[in-house]
């Protein structure tokens, strides 16, 4: 089996409990603290293929940085996207657990089963 990663943010109720969740299943994955360490915009480009879903689909909506980023839809988005979130990881949600080829959003924490 592949190496689990989980892209947390310890600071986030959903991704500790994600987290939480792999242990509880017998899982101890490599914890990616993406706020320290933010991915690429090529790694997130990798990131949502292994997702199965666009970077839209994945980006908080909610953080000061979308809205003063103004990433309202576009019709070519994707590369935008990408970019704010590498450059403002707090934009990435959370926590994605990656194994392997394949990753989940791990809201609800239960969405990680999929991957073990």
């Amino acid at each position: 089996m592949a190496e689990i990663q989980i892209y947390h943010n310890p600071r986030c109720r959903k991704s500790r409990e994600g987290l939480q969740f792999l242990r509880d299943h017998g899982v101890e994955p490599v914890i990616i603290d993406y706020l320290k360490n933010p991915p690429t915009a090529n790694e997130l480009k990798a990131l949502s293929v292994k997702l199965g879903i666009k970077p839209r689909e994945f980006i908080r909506r909610t953080e000061a940085e979308y809205k003063a980023l103004d990433l309202k839809p576009h019709l070519d988005e994707d590369d935008l996207l990408f970019d704010a979130m590498a450059s403002h990881p707090k934009l990435i949600e959370r926590p994605i657990v990656v194994n392997g080829n394949r990753a989940v959003v791990g809201r609800p924490a239960e969405a990680i089963l999929a991957l073990l």
